[in-house]
């Protein structure tokens, strides 16, 4: 059975290579650590905690997690892999004075796989989020080390696809010790798809127990410095965006100005993925060519480049850095939160919500229901309806910064209801860890 899984991911493996290579530098970045070579590890002698973020968003859930298992396990080691380059990076940053090793996950073959469990050789290994990996979850039950799932989540399309999978997905599940899932609705999905209940259990959402940390109100003071962001001049940040949303919030924004009590308001644009970060400042500055044709004039400054003068000036604002986005939120009014004008599902709204910010969605956030249900109960956010057409969601994304650049008792009653429904639903880390001892 794993035999022939290895053999199709193989062959997949070689039929995406082209795209590799054309992508290499999103792909190559730790591709021998991949294929199981890694750096010398120091085993110091404690049992080992393997911790598994994929990417950017799993790294920042992970961070009080990682805090408290260095509280109270102290008799433990801590490593930490992701999958892609960003994630390695913000990882790097955030955890190197807090894990042992921090390295890129292996691919699913055995030889590379088994290189990486004898090597950290770990007792216990926790996915963050239902990232199930069948041969590396095979080779550490083989190994004698166990497995949880952590903060995990399982969408209706991802339960659909783990149901084809029939025998072999719940073999695969089997090899899993304990699935700690954030809500009802994950935990009945993952049982449907072969998980006992006995191993499942719901402990909440990490993502509510954000923390604050010192490093991001150092960036916020140097991000408000070096581009003069004060209350005067509202500024709107269009987090996590993704193609085309990017036009559509310039349009929305500038096509015909927007004002506030402080005037023209100040944009600053975070794409999601880094790959995007210059075909997003051609657009940006095709419109700005485009603007001028109709006269107007705006100011553009890249978060990248050398620091200027005219930085202090600029309208727009393009946010083309890795990890600085948590730090930017607590500069911004209003904070329209990317992925959700389009159907890809929505992002992730709780870091805005930590920052006390009154946050607007699109109405496609169906990777996020429960926590966008939440929010929406206690007003806790805006929510475009579901208009058709690129004119209408421009229209409505308009409509609605401009009552709420109009409205400041507004926008400090959603940012308070923001921060009350996240304090509503901390605790899941504490949940967790209770609920790991059991595993160490």
């Amino acid at each position: 059975m794993y035999f022939l899984y290895s053999i199709l991911l193989t062959i997949g493996f070689l039929l995406l290579s082209p795209l590799f290579i054309a992508r290499r530098r999103k792909y190559a970045a730790g591709f021998g650590q991949r294929m199981g070579r890694y750096p010398h590890f120091v085993d110091d002698g404690r049992p080992v905690i393997w911790l598994h973020c994929v990417s950017v968003g799993e790294v920042n859930a992970a961070r009080p997690l990682v805090d408290e298992i260095n509280r109270i396990f102290t008799n433990h080691q801590l490593v930490i892999s992701t999958v892609t380059r960003t994630g390695q990076e913000l990882a790097q940053n955030v955890f190197s004075q807090k894990a042992s090793a921090i390295f890129y996950f292996p691919f699913d073959w055995k030889f590379s796989v088994r290189r990486a469990l004898r090597l950290f050789r770990p007792s216990l290994v926790l996915l963050i989020e239902t990232e199930i990996w069948p041969r590396f979850i095979y080779e550490a039950r083989r190994l004698g080390c166990r497995t949880a799932i952590v903060n995990g989540r399982l969408s209706e399309k991802s339960a659909r696809g783990y149901a084809r999978g029939g025998f072999f997905v719940r073999n695969v599940l089997a090899n899993i010790d304990l699935a700690l899932m954030q809500s009802e609705r994950d935990a009945a999905r993952i049982i449907s798809v072969g998980m006992a209940a006995d191993k499942v259990a719901v402990t909440g959402n990490i993502k509510f127990d954000y923390r604050n940390e010192t490093n991001e109100d150092l960036l916020k003071q140097e991000l408000q410095q070096r581009f003069a962001i004060d209350a005067a001049t509202p500024l709107i940040l269009a987090a996590s965006t993704h193609k085309p949303e990017e036009l559509w919030i310039l349009n929305a924004v500038y096509s015909s100005p927007l004002t506030s009590e402080g005037g023209k308001p100040r944009l600053m644009i975070a794409p999601r993925h880094p790959e995007r970060f210059d075909s997003v400042a051609n657009e940006i500055e095709s419109f700005i060519r485009s603007s001028q044709d109709a006269g107007m004039s705006l100011h553009f400054a890249r978060r990248s480049q050398p620091q200027l003068n005219t930085d202090a000036e600029a309208d727009i604002i393009l946010l083309d850095s890795i990890g600085e986005l948590r730090a930017a939120y607590n500069l911004a009014e209003i904070v329209f939160v990317g992925g959700s004008l389009i159907p890809h599902g929505g992002q992730n709204v709780i870091e805005p919500a930590a920052a006390g910010k009154a946050i607007l969605t699109g109405p496609f956030t169906h990777n996020f229901a429960d926590i966008i249900s939440n929010f929406l109960k206690n007003d806790a956010l805006i929510q475009l309806a579901d208009g058709s057409g690129n004119d209408r969601r421009i229209a409505d994304l308009r409509a609605s910064l401009a009552k709420l650049l109009a409205d400041p008792d507004r926008r400090a009653q959603l940012g308070a209801n923001s921060v009350s429904t996240l304090q509503e639903n901390r605790g899941a880390v504490d949940k967790t860890l209770a609920a790991l001892r059991d595993l160490l």
